[in-house]
C-alpha cells in the first residue's frame, strides 16, 4: 500500500480507481476496501482512502478527479485554493472546467464548465489541476452580478500581490470571447490607475468622475522615517489629499500613524479630508461637494458638475 499512500497523500487523501489499479491494487481490494469502511467512494471512481468527514479540499481533489482527464479547478473552486475565497453557504457547488470537446456524466455538487484552449489556462505549478491566477479572476469577474462584485475579485487578487492589474489585462486580450470583456478592460484600467480597492474604485466612478473633478494622482508614495506613505487620492496641483478608510474600527496603532500622516501633511501646508466607505457610497454627492469647496479654495477654477442620478454607477 505504499504506492497508495504516496499517491492519496499528494491529493489530500484521494485516488481515482485508475490510479489505484495503477499502483497495483485488484478490483477485488479495492471492493474490500469499500465495503470495510476503510475507504468512501465519493464518485463513481473516486475515493477518499480514509473513514470520517471528508473536508471540503478534498472534495475539490475528488471533484477534479471525477471529471476526467484535463478538468481543472476553476471559478470560485481555484479562487478557494489560491485563498482569494473562503466556503461559504449558498457556494456549495464545486466548479470544474473542461475541454470543449469532452463530455461527462452530471455528477452530484459539480459545476462543469467548458472552454477551448483550456490547456492553456492551468497553472503550471499548482495542485490539484487548476485555472491560473489571472483566469480564475477574469472568470469571476466575468460571472459577477455587479461591476462592484467584479472590481472586488479584481482588487483582491491585486492586493494580496496574486497577480497585477497588467497581467490580467495581457489574460484578457487571450480570451476574445469572455462576456463583458469591454467593461472589465475598463476595471482593469482603473485598477492600473492605482485604485487599490473596491472604495477606492467607488471614489473614482461616483465622486471624481462624476462630478467633474480634476484628475487625481492615486497611490503617490511619500518618503517618511522608516519608509513611505502612499497616499490613496492626491490633488497634486492644489495639495489636498484624500484618505479613504474602509474599516470601520481601527486599532490604536492605526490611529496613530493616520495622525502622523495628516501632520505631516499639514506641515508641508497641504489639506488631508478623510472618508469612510458610508460616505462616498450613501453620499457621493455630498463629498464631492466638500472636496470641490477645498479644491477651489486652493486655486480650482473648474466646475464641479450635478451628476446624474446613479452617480457614475456604469451599467453592467
Amino acid at each position: 500500500m505504499a504506492r497508495i499512500d504516496e499517491i492519496s497523500g499528494r491529493q489530500r487523501g484521494i485516488i481515482s480507481r485508475a490510479q489505484a489499479f495503477r499502483a497495483g491494487l485488484s478490483p477485488d481490494k479495492v471492493r474490500n476496501l469499500l465495503e470495510s469502511g476503510r475507504w468512501q467512494r465519493l464518485y463513481p471512481g473516486v475515493y477518499a482512502t480514509f473513514s470520517g468527514e471528508v473536508r471540503r479540499p478534498a472534495m475539490r481533489w475528488a471533484a477534479v478527479l471525477s471529471a476526467g482527464p484535463g478538468a481543472l479547478l476553476s471559478h470560485r473552486s481555484a479562487a478557494e485554493e489560491l485563498g482569494l475565497a473562503e466556503h461559504e453557504d449558498g457556494h456549495d457547488a464545486i466548479h470544474v472546467l473542461i475541454p470543449a470537446d469532452r463530455h461527462i456524466r452530471r455528477a452530484s455538487g459539480i459545476v462543469v464548465h467548458r472552454g477551448t484552449r483550456s490547456a492553456a489556462r492551468r497553472h503550471p505549478a499548482r495542485l490539484p489541476p487548476q485555472t491560473r491566477v489571472e483566469d480564475t479572476v477574469l472568470d469571476l469577474a466575468s460571472a459577477a452580478t455587479e461591476e462592484e462584485e467584479a472590481m472586488r475579485w479584481i482588487a483582491a487578487a491585486c492586493g494580496r500581490r496574486l497577480t497585477t492589474p497588467a497581467r490580467l489585462a495581457r489574460a484578457l486580450h487571450d480570451r476574445p470571447r469572455l462576456l463583458r470583456r469591454r467593461r472589465l478592460a475598463e476595471l482593469l484600467a482603473e485598477a492600473d490607475a492605482g485604485c487599490a480597492s473596491v472604495l477606492e474604485w467607488r471614489y473614482l466612478r461616483a465622486v471624481e468622475r462624476a462630478h467633474g473633478l480634476p484628475a487625481a494622482v492615486r497611490q503617490q508614495r511619500r518618503p517618511r522615517r522608516g519608509g513611505y506613505w502612499y497616499d490613496d487620492v492626491y490633488y497634486l496641483d492644489h495639495g489636498v489629499r484624500v484618505e479613504l478608510d474602509g474599516q470601520a474600527a481601527h486599532p490604536a496603532e492605526r490611529r496613530w500613524r493616520d495622525f502622523r500622516r495628516d501632520n505631516a501633511a499639514a506641515q508641508s501646508g497641504e489639506v488631508v479630508l478623510r472618508y469612510g466607505a458610508a460616505d462616498v457610497s450613501a453620499t457621493p454627492c455630498a463629498v464631492a461637494e466638500q472636496v470641490a469647496e477645498v479644491l477651489r479654495s486652493r486655486g480650482w477654477r473648474g466646475e464641479m458638475k450635478r451628476c446624474r442620478q446613479m452617480c457614475g454607477k456604469g451599467r453592467w
